[in-house]
C-alpha cells in the first residue's frame, strides 16, 4: 500500500493515543521506517502488521480498528489535498459511490501501479443501496464499513452500513447494504460541504 495509508494509521494513533503508543506499535510490528513517504509503495504486509500491532497494543479487535480507521480515512484524505476530487465525484452518497472506480482511475495517474479496489452500486430505493466491493486484499470489509460511515459525515446523512457477505465466507467479493438517511433537507449537500 502507499505510504499515505500508513501515514493515516500513524495520524489516527498519535491523535488518539500519543506518539509513545505509535512508537510501541511500530516496534511491535517490526517497522523501522522513521517516516512514510506518501507516494512510495510499501508492502501490504507492513500495513496489516501495523493494524495487528495496534490490536495487541490497544486491546482492540481488528474489525473495530479497521472500522475506526475507515471512518478516519475520509477526513484524513480530504485534509491531505483530495477534498476537491471528493466533491466533484458525487453530489450525494449514492452518486459518489457509483463514481468510486472513476475516482480511483484519476488517483492512478498520481499513484502509479495502484492496486485499486472496484465498486458496483445497486440502487435499492431512495436512500438505500447495495454496494459490491472487489479487492485483491482480504479482510477489509470492516474498513469499507467505516469508510461508508465517514462518507455519511461528508454527505450529511446518517449511515447504516451492514456487511451482507464477505470473501471470508467464501464469496468472491464483499457485499454491503447501505441506508443513507439525510440529516438535513433543503440546500444541496454539494454546496454546503465546504462549510
Amino acid at each position: 500500500m502507499y505510504g499515505l495509508v500508513n501515514l493515516a494509521v500513524q495520524d489516527l494513533v498519535t491523535k488518539n493515543f500519543g506518539e509513545e503508543t505509535w512508537q510501541r506499535i511500530k516496534t511491535r510490528a517490526g517497522v523501522e521506517e522513521e517516516a512514510f513517504l506518501r507516494l512510495t509503495m510499501y508492502p501490504d504486509k507492513m500495513t496489516y502488521d501495523l493494524v495487528g500491532a495496534a490490536c495487541a497494543e490497544l486491546g482492540a479487535d481488528a474489525e473495530a480498528i479497521l472500522r475506526t480507521f475507515g471512518k478516519f480515512w475520509i477526513g484524513f484524505a480530504m485534509k491531505e489535498g483530495y477534498r476537491e476530487l471528493f466533491l466533484i465525484s458525487g453530489r450525494d452518497m449514492k452518486s459518489f459511490l457509483g463514481n468510486l472506480d472513476n475516482l480511483h482511475a484519476r488517483l492512478g495517474m498520481t499513484f502509479t501501479g495502484m492496486d485499486a479496489p472496484s465498486f458496483t452500486v445497486v440502487d435499492k430505493g431512495e436512500n438505500e443501496l447495495e454496494l459490491h466491493y472487489y479487492s485483491s486484499r482480504p479482510g477489509l470489509a470492516p474498513f469499507v464499513q467505516g469508510l461508508l460511515e465517514g462518507l455519511g459525515e461528508v454527505f450529511k446523512c446518517e449511515v447504516d452500513a451492514r456487511i451482507v457477505s464477505t470473501r471470508e465466507q467464501g464469496h468472491d467479493h464483499d457485499t454491503f447494504f447501505v441506508r443513507c438517511t439525510p440529516i438535513t433537507t433543503g440546500q444541496s449537500t454539494a454546496t454546503t460541504r465546504g462549510s
